[in-house]
């Protein structure tokens, strides 16, 4: 018969939430958080490609004007 209650601590039935201690700098989350990251980067990258074609055409159109003018 097993004698232990629920009010061991023994973790079973406990969310763990593991965050990075300073003794542990190298702690990469688990593959949820590695696939938030990289689509964030992905993202990040879209959207700097897209800024600097908006300036290249802003800039282009710029230059067009005063060419003919």
């Amino acid at each position: 018969m097993n004698t232990s209650s629920s009010t061991d601590d023994d973790g079973q039935g406990m969310i763990v939430n593991p965050k990075p201690a300073a003794d542990n700098q190298d702690w990469d989350g688990d593959e949820a958080d590695r696939a938030d990251r990289l689509r964030f980067e992905e993202e990040q990258a879209m959207i700097r490609e897209q800024s600097e074609a908006r300036a290249a055409k802003a800039a282009a159109e710029e230059a067009a004007k005063k060419a003919t003018a």
